[in-house]
């Protein structure tokens, strides 16, 4: 049963008694809003000063420790060779200077890797703030930047005057930094996928037919070096001894951060949860699975050594680098 209209009056003149309590602030009190913990901005959070370190002080003194006494002893030799024969003297104090001057070239080489490592560094830094809210100039500086890191290498010949043709026709930073992506990027990570999966193959094969699990352990690691070296000099030069392990010690922090060293559920399923290894040999699958771990470690290394983040290209999956191996097991089922 519904019920009848009825007319209410309005009068302005005589407010309600909520009104007047309002209107003279009784009982009311303004609170300030809360921000959500979203809102909080990553710059305002302490940051965490590194503390002391006795290793690092270990090191420090060791290294200076060896440096004196090996000086030292040179000295004496050189002095010693003088007063024995002059000929024997000048020749060791020859041999000194050139092993002198190889030391600072060595030294000089690893401190430019470290320096380009670095700048590839920055670049990739100041080109995800540019997409985030950066203006073009600052885009068409990191695409100036990053044109001349590759001012020598005649695969991105063609890619860098078409950069020159499209940069003064573009205005917003996120349509710069995509030109600058698929005009420079997208050759060198054709490369660097190509050696991604050669090195995936190659694992896979060596490991599936070796003896020994010694073998197969010292293979993979030489392996993973020669194709984080590889993937490092296709996109900022090739690293020496201590870049080379700088680089590892950024690849395994990024397979930490993305989930581990792991291959994927998905890919581990096809290579192991669906009885390949039972189907063909336990050495077969374990090739398979050292060429997918390979991979995956490949990936992290271009991940780590790409000078700009993924725009519009996608970033290469373990079916792209290494789809030939899982494949593997459908010849597998096919037999």
């Amino acid at each position: 049963m519904s019920k009848a209209p009825r007319a209410i009056r309005l009068d302005p003149a005589t407010p309600d008694a909520a009104d007047e309590s309002f209107a003279r602030g009784a009982g009311v009190t303004i609170l300030p809003e809360s921000e959500p913990a979203d809102a909080v901005e990553p710059a305002a959070l302490p940051v965490a000063r590194r503390r002391f370190s006795w290793g690092s002080l270990f090191v420090a003194g060791l290294s200076g420790f060896l440096t004196l006494s090996i000086g030292v002893w040179a000295e004496r030799m050189i002095v010693s060779l003088m007063n024995d024969n002059p000929v024997l003297g000048y020749a060791a104090l020859a041999c000194a200077a050139l092993a002198g001057l190889a030391l600072l070239v060595m030294l000089g080489r690893v401190l430019r890797d470290i320096l380009r490592e670095r700048k590839v560094e920055a670049l990739r830094q100041r080109a995800t703030m540019a997409l985030a809210g950066g203006s073009a100039g600052e885009a068409k500086a990191i695409s100036a930047e990053l044109k001349g890191l590759y001012a020598s290498r005649p695969e991105t010949a063609k890619g860098r005057a078409a950069l020159d043709d499209a940069l003064p026709q573009l205005f917003a930073a996120r349509d710069v930094l995509a030109v600058a992506e698929r005009s420079l990027m997208t050759p060198l990570d054709l490369l660097a996928q190509a050696q991604i999966a050669q090195a995936a193959r190659r694992v896979s094969l060596v490991t599936a037919v070796s003896p020994r699990a010694l073998i197969d352990v010292v293979f993979v690691l030489v392996a993973c070096a020669r194709l984080l070296r590889a993937i490092a000099g296709i996109y900022a030069g090739r690293p020496g001894a201590l870049g080379l392990l700088r680089l590892a010690r950024q690849v395994l922090g990024h397979l930490v951060v993305t989930g581990g060293i792991a291959a994927g559920d998905a890919v581990i399923q096809q290579v192991v949860g669906q009885g390949l290894a039972a189907r063909l040999s336990a050495k077969l699958g374990e090739g398979v699975l050292n060429g997918l771990l390979t991979a995956r470690i490949g990936l992290a290394a271009l991940a780590v050594c790409r000078p700009l983040p993924f725009i519009e290209a996608l970033p290469p999956t373990l079916s792209d680098v290494a789809g030939d191996l899982t494949s593997w097991r459908g010849n597998a089922a096919d037999a």
